[in-house]
């Protein structure tokens, strides 16, 4: 093993139970499967920038003994044992705690989904104390939070962790007995022993990031999923577990990361409180934007695939939701008459009735779907005599195959709209106005009007003309038909 006897430099060693990268370089990678994992598993460890966060990695056949915390330790002769018990007794003879950063799961398992019946996808076990914390990968877009009443170490943490990207991969934790062969007696099953404080859960209240600790304390384990930012966990680290479990490690090398409080004047603690302040808000309030993102795309997306890709009721829904925001009260008639009945929509805004047919095609809309929306014109009279309508117009979404920068701007060309006593609005339009909360655009292309961007306009009264939009004319119905 590689002695390491430089003095105090302001670094703190942490022992990474992998081998130095660099000094692997000369190795084949499709030389076999042992060097290919070993070059795997150093690589997760690239890109840290140790010094910058104060810290100064031991990697394998390098002295541990003075280390001040270990990351993913291993048990197994040639492959880290010496170096694991080396950390241990180190920390043992200062009267130190071990602390240890461990790694649940494999992030790029080419098998992530596993049977029910099969064996757990995660496993840490402990040195010196019997039981595992065992893991079960959880299904992609698993939610999580932090748990209730953690201390400002544990809490930095979980909250560094929640704001890891959507994508990323969860292990449910358990508290689980050890086994061990007893000969030909069978199995002996050892009872776990240390406690197991969730930091962050999931939706049914189980630790995907937890802190254990033995009985006796000597050891203090925090467990992480795999495929975390190891620049982030090496920063909290040093700037936030080593000060709290290990302080005296920031003392002997004189970190410049960390000052004991007790020697900080009271300008340097006031100014180290407020940044910790800062830190913890940002962090707060970076969580709650993203939740408030978060909800506010899943409040929008059935709106904006609908009127952009839907059919159907999937369509007529979005239709109606962006109608009752402009102001209309909505009735769905499918629901309330019988579908094919009439129109989709009867839509009521200060006085005008609209009836409202919305339409989908995949290519060009033909003109059938006007001859529709007349039909029901007709037959509106007969279905209700006491509530004439006044108005209509007919939503399409055409061409829904195509992105919506692809398509045509108007849903039939120029001049078999000047022909039609109802507007025909492209759902897309529909959409970019309720994106923009546009409301009075809305109203006027639904009621058939002339609408002037910024200006609030009063509806029409019943019986009235005006303008319509563009060469089109709002026109209004009676019992008969067309006016």
């Amino acid at each position: 093993m590689a002695a390491h006897t430089s003095g105090p430099n302001g670094l703190v060693p942490i022992h990474v139970a992998v081998r130095d990268l660099a000094q692997m370089e000369e190795f084949d990678p499709q030389a076999n499967d042992y060097i290919r994992r070993d070059l795997a598993a150093s690589a997760k460890y690239t890109g840290i920038s140790w010094a910058k966060h104060g810290a100064e990695p031991r990697w394998l056949d390098m002295e541990t003994g003075t280390c001040a915390a270990a990351i993913n330790p291993s048990r197994f002769s040639g492959n880290g044992a010496d170096e694991y018990d080396r950390f241990l007794s180190g920390a043992a003879s200062r009267g130190e705690p071990a602390l240890i950063i461990a790694t649940m799961g494999t992030a790029d398992d080419d098998n992530p989904v596993r049977s029910v019946f099969g064996p757990p996808s995660g496993r840490v076990e402990f040195r010196n104390f019997t039981g595992a914390i065992v893991g079960k990968r959880l299904l992609a877009g698993a939610e999580v939070s932090l748990a209730p009443g953690l201390d400002g170490v544990d809490h930095d943490l979980g909250l560094r962790l929640r704001n890891r990207p959507s994508n990323v991969s969860w292990w449910a934790m358990t508290l689980q007995p050890s086994t061990r062969a007893a000969g030909p007696r069978g199995i002996t099953v050892h009872e776990p022993e240390g406690e197991l404080t969730p930091i962050l859960v999931d939706s049914l209240g189980e630790p995907v990031v937890a802190r254990w600790t033995s009985p006796n304390a000597q050891q203090i384990w925090y467990i992480v999923p795999d495929g975390v930012n190891w620049n982030q966990i090496v920063d909290w680290l040093v700037q936030r577990a080593l000060p709290k479990h290990v302080p005296a490690a920031l003392r002997r090398v004189r970190s410049h990361h960390h000052l004991d409080p007790a020697l900080e004047t009271s300008a340097e603690t006031q100014a180290r409180s407020a940044l910790e302040e800062l830190e913890r808000r940002y962090l707060e309030d970076k969580t709650r934007l993203k939740d408030d993102l978060k909800q506010a795309r899943q409040k929008a997306e059935p709106v904006r695939n609908g009127l952009l890709y839907g059919t159907g009721s999937e369509l007529e829904d979005a239709v109606a939701v962006v109608l009752r925001a402009a102001g209309f009260a909505v009735t769905d008639l499918d629901e309330e008459l019988g579908d094919t009945l009439s129109a989709d929509l009867l839509a009521v805004l200060n006085g005008a009735t609209c009836l409202v047919e919305v339409k989908a095609v995949s290519g060009p809309a033909g003109e059938k779907l006007i001859a529709q929306l007349q039909r029901h014109l007709d037959k509106w009279p007969h279905l209700r005599p006491g509530q004439p309508v006044t108005c209509a117009a007919l939503i399409v979404n055409h061409q829904h195959r195509l992105d919506p920068a692809e398509r045509p701007a108007e849903v039939y060309q120029r001049r078999v709209v000047d022909a039609l006593p109802f507007p025909v609005i492209a759902s897309v339009d529909l959409f970019r106005w309720w994106r923009t909360q546009d409301w009075p655009a809305v109203q006027a292309a639904v009621l058939g009007q002339t609408h002037v961007a910024g200006e609030q306009e009063e509806p029409p009264a019943e019986g009235c003309e005006t303008p319509a939009v563009g060469r089109r004319r709002w026109r209004p119905w009676n019992r008969g038909g067309l006016a």
